[in-house]
């Protein structure tokens, strides 16, 4: 007997999903609740386990189809009920018949026969006419930093000034001079060097062509949207880090040591914004139809850079959570978007976002709207900068800080406002502590 593996319940709104890869092919054993094949919506990836176990009988929908909720994506055999089968028909077989029966086919099995030698050949030139060509990557930040370092190099004046004015890394390259001594011709012919064509054009052609994925559309379609349908103005400002940076030193250890997790910068944000909102209600708000929907809860969404792209899950009641409650949920949810595991109720419910650039090296920038949010505020790289303190000039760790917002609902007062009071606690976090 068979069971369908079908496309299950994918969350509010979602009526249909993309099969992205099976994990199983036709005829593969699996055991029950072991993912079969994985689905792509346009929020997340999910994997839908077998229903039993068994093998799988028929895959009915291919790579890169569209399939509804509740369509029947396969079928698997049901291993138990064919098990018990058995067991009920062996148990009607005599010992002793049941003993020459064996034998019988174990001998029988020794014997090639003509449909298994053909079966055979069939599965050899199956695998010599399989495709060696592997499917184009997609394109990701693969840089790395290094420091040259030169180690036993005697260079002369002229040979230095080269390296020196055209940063030439020295690592690797053998001096034709005495005891292996790097010579000016060395250098330049170095430099004369052509270097490698590039590996992808190689590979791939001067242009590839890759169908966007569910997820990448959704994101091109909600950005746009935010552009179009909301009256997006940017207003900055900067905070001196020195507070934050030293309470974190102080207190670090005794923290990840009650807790089991470490005291980051985004908790400090989202107590300041948790704060700030409670100030200025209309930026925790959205526009539905011609009402304003004012939202007395505080839903922070945080934005998390995957392979697979941009997925922004929300911290539900921040307001409720303490610095611990929010890093260790962070912490789950980054791991859990990183690992393609969010569920859809991971990504449900924002009223506000904060997105990180700082951690790629982001100084400054103008986040966008993530509707149907009326605000987004933008964390950047932290740079000692000098900065006058009580008429004195200091070096001081400063971030900049972006909050871009809907116009339509939120006026400029209000809007810099609102800033200006995140970047106050955010210099004096003590008061983050305080119940308001």
């Amino acid at each position: 007997m068979s069971e369908n593996i079908l496309v299950p319940v994918l969350g509010e709104s979602v009526t249909e999903a993309t099969v992205a890869r099976w994990l199983k092919k036709e005829g593969e054993h699996v055991a029950v609740d072991e993912p079969v094949v994985e689905l792509e919506t346009d929020k997340v990836n999910l994997e839908v386990p077998s229903p039993v176990s068994g093998v799988i009988e028929k895959i009915n929908s291919k790579d890169g189809e569209n399939v509804e909720v509740g369509s029947v994506l396969g079928t698997v055999s049901n291993e138990t009920k064919k098990k018990e089968k058995n067991e009920n028909v062996s148990e009607k077989i005599p010992p002793i018949t049941e003993k020459i029966i064996k034998e019988a086919e174990t001998a029988k099995s020794k014997e090639p026969t003509k449909e298994t030698e053909k079966e055979a050949q069939n599965e050899t030139s199956m695998f010599e006419n399989e495709s060696e060509e592997e499917a184009p990557l997609i394109l990701t930040d693969e840089v790395k930093n290094g420091k040259s370092t030169i180690i036993n190099k005697h260079l002369s004046p002229a040979v230095r000034k080269i390296v020196n004015e055209q940063n030439i890394k020295l690592e690797g390259i053998k001096g034709s001079g005495k005891n292996g001594t790097i010579l000016k011709g060395d250098l330049l012919k170095l430099m004369s060097k052509k270097p490698e064509p590039n590996q992808r054009k190689v590979k791939y052609g001067p242009e590839e062509r890759i169908k966007m994925t569910r997820l990448r559309q959704t994101i091109a379609k909600r950005l746009k949207s935010a552009q179009e349908n909301a009256a997006m103005l940017t207003t900055f400002n900067e905070v001196d880090m020195s507070e934050i940076i030293s309470f974190r030193k102080n207190n670090q250890d005794e923290f990840q040591k009650k807790f089991g997790v470490k005291l980051g910068f985004m908790s400090f944000f989202v107590k300041a914004s948790v704060k700030s909102l409670k100030s200025y209600p209309a930026i925790n708000a959205e526009i539905e139809n011609d009402d304003i929907i004012y939202k007395n809860y505080f839903n922070i969404s945080f934005a998390v850079g995957t392979d697979k792209g941009l997925v922004v899950p929300v911290l539900k009641n921040a307001d409720e959570m303490s610095f611990s409650d929010i890093e260790s949920e962070i912490k789950t949810l980054s791991e859990k978007a990183n690992n393609g595991n969010l569920s859809i109720e991971d990504l449900q419910g924002g009223t506000f976002t904060i997105s990180n650039g700082g951690v790629y090296g982001s100084m400054l920038s103008t986040p966008i709207l993530n509707p149907p949010q009326s605000g987004v505020l933008g964390m950047h790289n932290i740079v000692e900068r000098p900065v006058v303190v009580n008429n004195e000039i200091k070096i001081r760790p400063i971030m900049y800080l972006a909050l871009s917002y809907d116009h339509r609902i939120i006026d400029g007062k209000e809007a810099v406002s609102f800033l200006k009071e995140i970047k106050q606690y955010l210099e004096d976090p003590e008061k983050l502590f305080l119940e308001n």
